[in-house]
C-alpha cells in the first residue's frame, strides 16, 4: 500500500475511533510538526515551551476533531498536510498569546544562566536580550503562512469559508453564516482543498 493509500485508510479509521490509525497518523507527523514549529518558535520560549508540546497539542486537537467530524472532506495527505501546518501555526501562536498574557514571571522565573550564548566567550546573559516582550517575527511568519495559503483562493467568500473551516466550524454553521445552502459550502470546500493540494 502506498503512503497516499495508507494516510487514507488511517484517516477513514481516525474518524471511526479506531485508535491504531490515530497512532499511525500520529508517528507518521509527529516529526514533521516538531520541526515545522521549531522554525517559528522564538528561542527564549523554548525553555517554557517547546516545540515537541506545540506538535503534541496541534496533533491532540486534530484528532479530537476528526473523532468529532469536525473535518467530514478530509480525505488525503494533501489536505492533511494543509490542515496540521495551519493548526501548528495556530497552536503555536496560542502559547505565544498565553506567555504575553501571564503575569510577570508567570512561576517559571528563571537566573541570568537561561540567557547565557555558551557560544560565546564573554557572559553577556541578560544583557543580549534586546527587549522584555517575545519578538513578532514569530506571529508574522504565522501570519504570513495563514495569508499565503488564503491568498491562494483569490475569492473572498472562499477565503471566509476556509477560515471558518479552519476554526472548527460544521458545514451547517459555515452555510448559515455565509448565508448559503449546505451544498453550495460543499463545493467551495472542494475547490479550496484542490487549490491547496496544488502546492505538492
Amino acid at each position: 500500500m502506498s503512503d497516499h493509500d495508507s494516510i487514507a485508510v488511517w484517516l477513514l479509521g481516525a474518524r471511526a475511533g479506531d485508535e491504531t490509525a490515530a497512532q499511525r497518523l500520529w508517528e507518521r507527523y509527529f516529526e514533521l510538526l516538531v520541526r515545522r514549529a521549531r522554525r517559528h518558535l522564538p528561542a527564549h520560549l523554548k525553555r517554557a515551551y517547546d516545540e515537541e508540546d506545540v506538535a503534541h497539542s496541534a496533533l491532540r486537537c486534530f484528532l479530537q476533531g476528526i473523532a468529532a467530524e469536525r473535518y467530514p472532506q478530509l480525505t488525503d495527505r494533501h489536505g492533511l498536510w494543509n490542515l496540521l501546518v495551519v493548526v501548528t501555526a495556530r497552536k503555536a501562536k496560542e502559547y505565544l498569546r498565553n506567555e504575553r498574557r501571564a503575569k510577570r514571571g508567570g512561576g517559571r522565573v528563571q537566573g541570568e544562566t537561561a540567557f547565557l550564548d555558551p557560544d560565546r566567550k564573554e557572559a553577556a546573559g541578560i544583557d543580549q536580550v534586546i527587549g522584555a516582550e517575545p519578538t513578532p517575527a514569530f506571529a508574522v511568519q504565522v501570519a504570513e503562512e495563514c495569508e499565503r495559503l488564503l491568498a491562494r483562493l483569490g475569492d473572498d467568500e472562499l477565503r471566509r469559508i476556509a477560515l471558518l473551516k479552519m476554526e472548527g466550524h460544521s458545514i451547517e454553521e459555515i452555510a448559515q453564516e455565509v448565508g448559503c445552502a449546505k451544498r453550495t459550502v460543499e463545493r467551495r470546500l472542494h475547490i479550496i482543498r484542490k487549490t491547496w493540494e496544488q502546492e505538492d
